[in-house]
């Protein structure tokens, strides 16, 4: 038997089970579901600006969970490289749809 699956529908990340992408709890086994607000609090355009602004010094891999390469930004802040890169990363983060920014950052 073949089921087809609707684009908005998810499977449940505990029993697998094919749910609503919505549904906060699996009707069949009661976990609760991460949804796109509650998978992660970082935001696309919060980090391009921390990339614009004081990507030189790595804030922006700070927020995105990156502390390593945070650490290295800031290590060689002194090259003004890290600026660089920190802005061309910024226009990444603006050019990005929230679906990549959040698969890529937010998730688990």
């Amino acid at each position: 038997m073949t089921t087809s699956i609707a684009p908005t529908d998810s499977f449940c990340r505990d029993c697998g089970v094919v749910i609503n992408g919505r549904a906060e709890i699996c009707p069949k086994c009661g976990i609760r579901q991460r949804t796109p607000a509650s998978a992660g609090s970082r935001n696309r355009t919060t980090a391009a600006i921390f990339a614009f602004f004081l990507g030189g010094i790595g804030v922006h891999k700070f927020y995105l969970g990156q502390p390593g390469l945070g650490v290295l930004y800031l290590f060689f802040c002194w090259t003004f490289v890290p600026a660089i890169v920190g802005f061309i990363e910024g226009i990444v983060y603006v050019s990005m749809n929230d679906e990549a920014f959040n698969a890529k950052y937010n998730s688990v």
